[in-house]
């Protein structure tokens, strides 16, 4: 018997499907639930009700918005027990946690794809949004809110409603010194930021295709800043090299017959999409935001836009409010932009390859500003120090950290003063996003770099000529 030709999305939303409303919302089940210290309200709401977690052997513990990744980090009472109450909340219901200190502790976005627990075809939620990091592995991963989370605790599913099915085709191939940060931002600044609102997107084409999984996890971190809750790439060959031997992955017989499970999961030839997007990835160059939006971007050869061409009357209002709140004049060239400070980390931009891409740009130059890298996990900083990265980072003036979510949020002590300018790795750029009063422009890891050695907004190219990438 015939049928129809569905997507990857399709298949892995009816493979979780359990039931049905007559509203349209379906429950799904979850395989995958990351719990963190903002995590401890859906423990609130379990011990409230005397309940029982559903499948404690499901969940997993990752320490990352609060811990410390400095020595000398000055820490309040508050932050070093949200630390703490996920140590016992874990400990209480029998949670495996990768906990402070623990020699695999990091970013949830960074540990779990790297220790095999994202794998293809599961369903995976966590309370933090940029949960969609994980689609780079052909999962379905979203993030949730508190009350959602205290549901997955107790039951184990989640009420969802079906997302309409989007496809962003990138093909030609990306230039020299061109990430998959600056193929992120440059559809973030082509398409909006609420472009993408009520889809899934799957990422193909010959540039993603090309693609390490690390660079499609930053690609897809980045989903859900174009609105949507999730973005995901077909697992292929890429993906199932980077698995083997994985910690949490199958193993031997095992695995070679999940690869054929896994290689079911590609959207079938002529599955329909709701909407289909286009983009030549040969036409993309190193981007920068120049605002407080990560839509407000543009090419590093570029210039701060006029609020006067925006075409539209709410538009010319955002430019004018972010121009200002950036102390930026329209015109201005972004390389004559000064920054203060960089950061490399987040769950964007912190695994081994970003860091080796910044060490490429530093190695043998000194920074003339300060900056702070800090390793996606204690995984990837063990790795980075026995291949000397630390030491090329160090020689250049950089602070070399511990693992954690760091400067991204700031929740841990990690800071920027007000009226400071950041050249950063990470993934949002509002207002007071690295600390209240400061400005910041997000890049790739090599134009962190660039920025750090020049003490401007940098195109990472002219110093990269010449050194093996």
């Amino acid at each position: 018997m015939a049928t129809t030709p569905s997507t990857i999305i399709d298949k892995l939303w009816d493979a979780h499907a359990i039931v049905t409303r007559e509203d349209g919302d379906t429950l799904l089940w979850v395989d995958r639930h990351f719990v963190h210290e903002g995590s401890h309200h859906g423990f609130g709401q379990l011990e409230a009700r005397g309940a029982r977690m559903a499948r404690p052997d499901l969940t997993f513990g990752v320490a990352d918005h609060y811990v410390a990744t400095r020595p000398n980090a000055v820490q309040s009472p508050e932050v070093l027990a949200m630390v703490a109450k996920l140590d016992r909340n874990t400990s209480t219901h029998g949670v495996t946690s990768f906990g402070a200190g623990n020699p695999r502790q990091g970013i949830a976005h960074v540990v779990a794809p790297e220790q095999g627990l994202t794998l293809p075809g599961l369903l995976i939620v966590c309370g933090d949004s940029h949960t969609s990091t994980h689609g780079a592995l052909g999962a379905y991963a979203f993030g949730i809110g508190a009350s959602e989370v205290a549901h997955v605790l107790m039951t184990q599913t989640i009420w969802q409603s079906r997302p309409k099915r989007m496809r962003i085709t990138i093909d030609g191939m990306l230039g020299g010194g061109v990430s998959a940060k600056d193929l992120a931002l440059a559809l973030i600044a082509r398409l909006g930021t609420g472009y993408a609102q009520g889809y899934a997107i799957e990422y193909a084409g010959s540039v993603v295709r090309d693609l390490t999984i690390e660079a499609r996890l930053t690609l897809c971190n980045l989903s859900i800043e174009l609105g949507s809750r999730l973005g995901l790439v077909a697992p292929d060959e890429v993906t199932f090299a980077y698995l083997r031997g994985r910690a949490f992955a199958p193993a031997g017989a095992d695995f070679d017959a999940a690869v054929e499970d896994w290689r079911r999961l590609a959207s079938d030839s002529g599955a329909s999409f709701d909407h289909e997007v286009s983009i030549d990835g040969s036409a993309v160059a190193p981007f920068v935001t120049w605002g407080t939006s990560p839509e407000h971007a543009g090419p590093i050869d570029g210039r701060v836009p006029d609020p006067a061409n925006a075409g539209d009357a709410n538009r010319a209002e955002s430019w004018r409010d972010a121009i200002d709140y950036m102390k930026l004049r329209p015109g201005m060239a972004f390389t004559d932009i000064r920054v203060d400070r960089v950061f490399i980390g987040s769950c964007t931009n912190s695994r081994i390859e970003d860091l080796r891409a910044a060490a490429v740009v530093l190695a043998g130059r000194k920074a003339i500003v300060p900056g702070l890298v800090s390793p996606g996990s204690s995984t990837v900083k063990r790795q980075a120090e026995a291949e000397g990265l630390d030491r090329i980072f160090a020689q250049a003036g950089l602070e070399w950290a511990g693992s954690g979510c760091s400067m991204c949020v700031g929740m841990n002590g990690d800071e920027a003063s007000s009226g400071e300018r950041l050249a950063s790795t990470t993934n949002r750029n509002f207002k007071g996003r690295q600390g209240k009063g400061s400005m910041t422009h997000l890049v790739s890891p090599a134009m962190a770099a660039a920025s750090a050695i020049t003490g401007h907004l940098a195109d990472p190219r002219p110093l990269l000529a010449g050194r093996v990438v």
